[in-house]
């Protein structure tokens, strides 16, 4: 049996996607930018 494409872990979602990782990098800051621009009720993970 082969294994599926997505095999969850919490701490490298976090790193990946998290709301620190969006800060460090100026194109992250854009991404939530335009989150709070579009009102959304999560930035981040």
């Amino acid at each position: 049996m082969t294994k599926r494409t997505y095999q969850p872990k919490k701490k490298k979602r976090q790193t990946t996607h998290g709301f620190r990782s969006r800060m460090a990098s100026s194109t992250g800051k854009n991404v939530l930018k335009r989150r709070r621009l579009k009102k959304r009720k999560s930035l981040t993970v």
